[in-house]
């Protein structure tokens, strides 16, 4: 749980923790930045606008993370993107700069956060689904460490993680989750709202399913930048479909 938490935020844990036992461990990660996040938004929201509130939530995130995942999101999509061998497609993602398509998909993927956002924060209780979209995101992220899942060739952290989570304890979180959404939402007197929530994250989870195969068809298996992308396009697909459902 430590290795967690300095892994995937910016708390300084001390030592030289290994990335063996992160995943496990980060829908955990994502259920208290889930809290920080969703407080911040609400508060932006309800002292300044709905606008600020969203962008102070996405922010923060970013914050909180270091941008590893958005930095993530963006050499996937310039691996991805442009059609070239696999290879190739490795080696982009290993340099340093961010191309065309890198900067292209981050720039939209957060505006579409912050818009779906920013259309939640006007709905009563709509903070609820910034939690469960980096809830989702975190879910999502656990998912590449199963146990069968192959590691993108040269992926150190790939291979340090490969085969950590298993399918018992990745089922049960998912049902905590569920179980906390659909509570909440309940003593927030919504409980359809907190049904529409989980259908939200359920398609959020879909997102991150389809890059998940997509980069195991190009690349051959998962890497590090894999599993912040899939991350990121949980978060805004799961936003988006709870601005649609709770709209």
């Amino acid at each position: 749980m430590r290795a967690a938490f300095g892994w995937l935020t910016v708390l300084r844990v001390g030592g030289n923790p290994s990335p063996r036992g992160v995943l496990p461990w980060a829908p955990l990660v994502g259920l208290v930045l889930g809290d920080l996040a969703s407080l911040t938004g609400w508060l932006g929201a309800r002292y300044a606008s709905p606008l600020v509130g969203a962008v102070l939530g996405v922010a923060l995130l970013a914050w909180l993370t270091r941008g590893l995942h958005l930095d993530g999101l963006a050499d996937t999509a310039d691996g991805l993107g442009p059609l070239r061998g696999r290879e190739r497609a490795l080696q982009v993602m290993r340099a340093g700069d961010v191309g065309p398509f890198g900067v292209a998909t981050l720039v939209l993927t957060l505006l579409l956060q912050v818009a779906a956002l920013a259309q939640l924060f006007t709905v009563e209780g709509g903070w609820l689904a910034l939690w469960t979209a980096v809830v989702a995101a975190r879910l999502a992220m656990a998912r590449t460490g199963l146990p069968g899942v192959p590691v993108a060739e040269g992926s150190s952290l790939g291979a340090a993680v490969a085969g950590t989570v298993s399918r018992v304890w990745l089922a049960g979180c998912t049902v905590v989750a569920v179980a906390c959404v659909l509570a909440t939402a309940t003593w927030l007197g919504d409980v359809a709202q907190g049904a529409r929530l989980v259908a939200a994250g359920v398609l959020g989870l879909a997102a991150g399913e389809l890059l998940h195969r997509r980069a195991r068809a190009r690349l051959g298996g998962v890497n590090g930048d894999v599993m912040g992308a899939a991350g990121e396009v949980t978060t805004a697909a799961t936003l988006l479909a709870a601005a649609v459902l709770l709209g």
